[in-house]
């Protein structure tokens, strides 16, 4: 930050690599995704594909949902609720993935610019951390894990439905099945690589010794926590072509290729 106890140098900062790409890159790929998610999200529409559902619209809370046998249809909110059935549960895996720790350096240095690289100096005046509103909130984001592990038990019972055809038959497997499949491991895989996981799991124990199991688990953990980035956003990406393909089947731009 430029502060009177900032060194006396009248550049901003002294690298002359190409730091600022990798910020724009993460801008412009959270910028493309909260785009089409929003589109999709307030769309209403081209949702269910039997036996397919868009991990978006799962699970389905509200009157006006679409029928899907075997899915998860739960008509908490009735005929009173006139908006997409999306906006509802959307809400949680968004807030899972807006309070962790890896989407907050993003969006901070993509669209903050807090800081927008390593030695690059904030343009912000003050600085106070996540220590008030609405930053704050960031620390919920346990609560958000404990909700995000429902969503993702929600969308595998989904993804085992996706093992179906048309006609609701078991037995059988199209290309939405490895589709959805795909999906659902990189989901868990990221879920479970979260720190706060990473923490519930064994951040209490003072002594590994008397817990193996639970450090054979923190250990699992870590491993996967290693690479929480790429998970990040290789499940990002997923659950949009998930999503992306559901629509496609559902408005006829083609059949699901049948495997067996």
């Amino acid at each position: 930050m430029r502060t009177g106890t900032r060194a006396a140098i009248p550049e901003r900062h002294l690298r002359t690599d190409r730091w600022w790409l990798a910020p724009a890159s993460t801008a412009f790929g959270l910028f493309v995704f909260v785009v089409y998610s929003t589109w999709r999200a307030f769309a209403n529409a081209d949702y269910y594909h039997a036996p397919y559902v868009s991990p978006f619209y799962s699970p389905c809370l509200a009157e006006n949902c679409e029928q899907m046998q075997g899915g998860p249809n739960w008509a908490l909110f009735g005929d009173w609720w006139p908006l997409s059935p999306a906006l509802i549960i959307l809400i949680f895996p968004l807030g899972f993935r807006l309070t962790c720790y890896y989407y907050r350096k993003a969006y901070y240095r993509g669209f903050w610019a807090s800081p927008p690289a390593c030695g690059v100096a904030e343009p912000h005046k003050s600085y106070s951390g996540e220590t008030k509103l609405p930053l704050i909130l960031q620390n919920i984001h346990r609560y958000f894990f404990y909700a995000a592990v429902g969503v993702a038990l929600i969308l595998t019972w989904d993804t085992l439905l996706g093992f179906r055809n048309s006609d609701y038959e078991w037995g059988h497997m199209g290309l939405g099945s490895l589709v959805f499949l795909v999906n659902i491991v990189l989901i868990w895989a990221y879920t479970i690589s979260c720190h706060s996981c990473r923490h519930i799991v064994g951040g209490r124990l003072k002594h590994f010794s008397k817990h193996p199991v639970r450090y054979r688990m923190w250990g699992l953990v870590g491993k996967l926590n290693s690479r929480h980035m790429e998970l990040a956003w290789a499940s990002l990406l997923s659950v949009g072509l998930a999503d992306f393909y559901v629509y496609l089947l559902a408005t006829g731009a083609f059949t699901d290729p049948q495997l067996f």
